[in-house]
């Protein structure tokens, strides 16, 4: 009996583990891009999809040294924003963007209410497919601010969808 529980032992050790494991590779489907086209709703996302608490995305900002209001920073490498292509039912509390008749693109602008600086916009030609945030962007180096993803070109029909964002400076 001993050498027989011997012998299941690695063999029952090695299924528990794929019992876990499996159910963890699926939970989380990779979506593959698809090109924005006309006619679709849409949301947002910074730095991936928004925490289960509801807390606001946080950005990294670089700002060395003592901070004056109003001062800027360029964010850290390694973060992203992304459009996600949704149902047509709305969201609770932020409804979803729209492309319009003749939206194939979305640009992705960061803004504050004491916003000095004008950067260009990320373009966004694709759903699901992750666009790095340029380090060479002028954020602010603290605060709230707005993510507002809009349809490219524009259109009578077209609505952008505005995402609240934290700027947090990592040099403090």
């Amino acid at each position: 009996m001993h050498g027989l529980l011997r012998m299941l032992t690695p063999a029952l050790g090695a299924l528990a583990l794929a019992a876990v494991a499996a159910p963890a590779a699926v939970a989380d489907p990779v979506q593959d891009p698809i090109p924005i086209r006309p006619n679709t709703f849409f949301t947002g996302t910074v730095n991936g999809p928004a925490s289960s608490t509801g807390a606001e995305p946080v950005i990294k900002v670089i700002c060395p040294g003592p901070i004056r209001p109003g001062e800027t920073g360029h964010p850290l490498a390694g973060q992203f924003v992304e459009a996600q292509e949704v149902a047509a039912t709305p969201l609770p509390g932020n409804p979803p963007g729209f492309t319009g008749s003749l939206g194939t693109s979305i640009d992705v602008l960061f803004s504050t209410a004491t916003s000095a600086s004008v950067n260009p916009p990320i373009v966004l030609t694709s759903y699901f497919a992750p666009v790095a945030i340029p380090t060479t962007l002028n954020l602010p180096c603290g605060g709230a601010g707005i993510a507002s993803f809009v349809p490219i070109p524009t259109s009578p029909t077209a609505r952008g969808y505005a995402l609240n964002v934290l700027f947090a400076n990592i040099a403090v």
